[in-house]
């Protein structure tokens, strides 16, 4: 493993930690509602913003009426998504002249844009005005990520309150987490971005001479089509909302959606940014920032050898490659391994940390091609998709998601040791069990049933464009993506087709909502909960035992549902490629 590419994984590990502690006590302080530097700028938005809508911000809700609202409210989203992409080739900001989108790939796209999924089967500078990006998948960039994270603090309060019977206003979480962290992360980054040459602009597509044409199929090309438009501004969000969804179709391998090694780092940086803040936030809600701690410490022992299993496994390259003498030792002229699909002004350590860490949030967007991965190395980022999106994972869907790992790995402790689980000072008892039971569960559910249907019919197989082991893990991904709410593909699937556009879009409705209410159905049962007291019995949460149990839950669930499938996929292309199969 060449060592100036780890030492650049182990960097990013050091800079995404020395920022968990200031952003996640910033995070606290808002949702605790306490004030902060912004207040004075922001706060009489804010209340602009509650009068506006007919909001009291002091009237909390229980459970149910915040389910209630986080449904109708992001149903009206998709609602305005879908109707604003069919009726895009009559509104403004369309220099291209754009068309409206067919309506079972806009039904996708509006699906995947309310669940912070972002699965995208079209191709955005050829499919999408200005206007669309902006008004309608942009803004649900921000309001999807700021459900998740709603959805997580209402979680949070069940811990943190006794027997109380609301779990806070769905709408007031919402706007706080838009207009204090999402908004102004997304203004710095966007201008970073814009000064290191990301395209931001209103302009129509240029058209440019070509300095070395080239001809294709006979014919001469001189000129090339350069893409304009809005991007950075969408760039950052995608990124710091976990969203994923590229400007441009090749997403963030695009010159002017990626193009230099710094724009790289600090758009990488931003898919684990606030998923791993969260973490010390919940700390510092529970009073405890010791339980913050410990679940980000068994999130990053997960990654870090799933990122350097993935840059190990393209560095050593594929052994196809020895006997035809392609040399694919680094040296000091090139990176050698296996470059297929990856951009050379990254290489292959930063397209494997960029792989990792957008299938371990759930970002989805994407710097190399996954499809022209070893098949060990597309292996890894498909199953840390599979493990539930919770190593990180999206904007608050990530915690909520580990805390019911948490839940579990506290009661089979209980089980063990024959006493009533307790976690953070709170009786786990049969009715949570059953509930998180749901929330790790129906996604693979998804995922595995999925991907039969599609591998069985043929209007799925007729989709795959790699026949045996490589297509069936093209099919795996796309459901593994889907059931996840990831949006990462591998490439090689044609998607944009009327089944898998249904197919998907109810993967992703289901692995959204679905998972959101039984995760406030806990949220209310722990809040009209009494605190029990600590005693010589209670396991400790916090301590490296716990972070070995938890992590211990996690991959168990995630190996014994998916090895099978996974070694009808990337197991067998594997041995076929080093001459096993």
């Amino acid at each position: 493993m060449n060592q100036l590419g780890a030492l650049q994984i182990a960097l990013f590990a050091i800079a995404l930690t020395a920022l968990v502690k200031p952003l996640g006590s910033f995070m606290a302080r808002i949702y605790q509602g306490e004030r902060t530097w912004l207040s004075p700028v922001l706060g009489p938005v804010e209340r602009g913003i509650y009068g506006l809508c007919g909001i009291d911000a002091n009237v909390e809700s229980s459970w149910k009426r915040y389910a209630l609202a986080v449904l109708l409210f992001n149903f009206i989203g998709f609602v305005a998504v879908y109707i604003i992409q069919l009726a895009q080739g009559v509104l403004p900001l369309n220099p291209q002249g754009f068309a409206g989108v067919e309506a079972k790939s806009a039904f996708n796209t509006a699906v995947s844009f309310a669940t912070n999924t972002n699965w995208q089967g079209y191709g955005g500078e050829s499919t999408m005005s200005y206007f669309t990006q902006m008004l309608a998948l942009n803004v649900q960039n921000f309001i999807s990520a700021a459900s998740g994270m709603a959805v997580l603090v209402a979680l949070i309060r069940g811990f943190a309150r006794r027997q109380a019977q609301q779990i806070g206003n769905f709408y007031v979480d919402m706007t706080r987490s838009t207009l204090y962290v999402l908004l102004p992360l997304s203004l710095l980054l966007a201008l970073a971005l814009v000064s290191q040459g990301v395209v931001q602009n209103f302009s129509a597509y240029e058209t440019v001479e070509l300095v070395e044409p080239v001809t294709v199929q006979s014919t001469q090309v001189t000129q090339q089509t350069i893409p304009m438009g809005p991007a950075a501004s969408q760039i950052a969000i995608k990124q710091l909302g976990t969203n994923g969804g590229g400007f441009f179709n090749v997403n963030s391998a695009h010159p002017l959606e990626n193009p230099t090694p710094l724009a790289n780092v600090l758009e990488v940086l931003a898919i684990l940014l606030i998923p791993a803040a969260l973490c010390y936030t919940f700390g510092r809600m529970v009073n405890d920032t010791r339980q913050g701690w410990a679940v980000y410490a068994a999130m990053l022992i997960i990654f870090l050898p799933l990122a350097f299993g993935v840059f190990s496994a393209e560095q050593s390259g594929n052994p196809r490659f020895d006997t035809l003498g392609v040399d694919q030792v680094s040296s000091a002229t090139h990176s050698g391994g296996n470059m297929e699909g990856k951009e050379v002004r990254f290489g292959i350590a930063n397209s494997a940390l960029w792989a990792a860490a957008t299938t371990a949030a759930s970002n989805g967007s994407v710097n190399s091609m996954h499809d022209s991965y070893t098949p060990l190395g597309g292996l890894v980022p498909m199953w840390l998709m599979q493990l539930g999106e919770v190593v990180f994972g999206g904007a608050g869907s990530g915690l909520y998601g580990m805390l019911m790992f948490a839940i579990v790995a506290v009661f089979i402790a209980g089980l063990m040791v024959g006493r009533t689980p307790e976690y953070l000072g709170k009786k786990i008892e049969a009715y949570e069990v059953k509930m998180a039971s749901l929330v790790l569960l129906l996604p693979c559910v998804v995922v595995l049933l999925g991907t039969a249907i599609a591998s069985a019919v043929p209007a799925g197989t007729g989709s795959v464009a790699n026949p045996g082991a490589h297509g069936f893990s093209e099919i795996l991904y796309a459901f593994s993506s889907a059931g996840n709410n990831n949006g990462s593909a591998f490439g090689g699937l044609s998607a944009n087709t009327p089944f898998y556009n249904l197919a998907l879009a109810v993967a992703m409705w289901i692995s959204r909502f679905w998972i959101m209410i039984p995760v406030l159905a806990i949220a209310g049962s722990l809040a009209g909960k009494r605190n029990v007291a600590i005693t010589a019995g209670t396991l400790p949460t916090h301590t490296p035992l716990f972070i070995a149990m938890l992590i211990g839950v996690v991959l168990m669930v995630g190996a014994l549902t998916f090895l099978p499938s996974l070694a009808l996929g990337p197991i067998v292309e594997h041995l076929q490629m080093i001459g096993k199969g």
